[in-house]
């Protein structure tokens, strides 16, 4: 996770909650996939197909609070979301996510910085700069980091384990 990648910009608040990320009642839907158009619409009902595989969201503070629910992850991973940065995760969010996969990085200030739709470079473990200005991120555990260069918590173990 060390690679150095750009990224189109989605700018989202404060408090974005997993009923925000995936709503209640598209929990019943047979698959992730089909879930997909339903991403973040109680927000931004055009988001999910404006998003597309790289994109990365800066939001504020308390990332992915409320309910634990897997499919909140599990719907950015499946939008091909590169990561997301914020102020601060909520804890459950924080771990879900790394678990399937997805980069996340705190950044007290990038959000307060960016417009939508712009492009930032980010060098996970290193910095993100967006419009030639540099933001400092502090870099990821090793056990972290093994878990997101495998695509996630299981596939992680089953390297370890010499299963794949």
């Amino acid at each position: 996770m060390s690679e150095t990648f750009t990224a189109k910009i989605w700018v989202l608040g404060d408090d974005i909650d997993t009923d925000i990320i995936m709503p209640t009642e598209y929990l019943a839907l047979k698959n992730v996939e089909d879930m997909k158009p339903y991403a973040f619409s109680p927000l931004r009902p055009e988001l999910a197909a404006l998003i597309g595989p790289g994109d990365m969201i800066v939001a504020g503070k308390n990332f992915g609070c409320g309910s634990s629910r897997e499919q909140a992850p599990e719907v950015v991973k499946a939008l091909g979301i590169s990561c997301i940065v914020a102020k601060s995760y909520a804890r459950i969010f924080f771990r879900n996510a790394i678990n399937n996969g997805i980069l996340l990085i705190e950044n007290a200030d990038l959000r307060d910085y960016v417009e939508e739709g712009g492009v930032a470079e980010v060098t996970p473990g290193e910095k993100i700069v967006y419009n030639g200005k540099e933001f400092k991120i502090a870099a990821l555990p090793d056990n972290l980091l093994e878990i997101l260069n495998a695509g996630g918590l299981v596939k992680a173990m089953r390297k370890r384990n010499g299963l794949d």
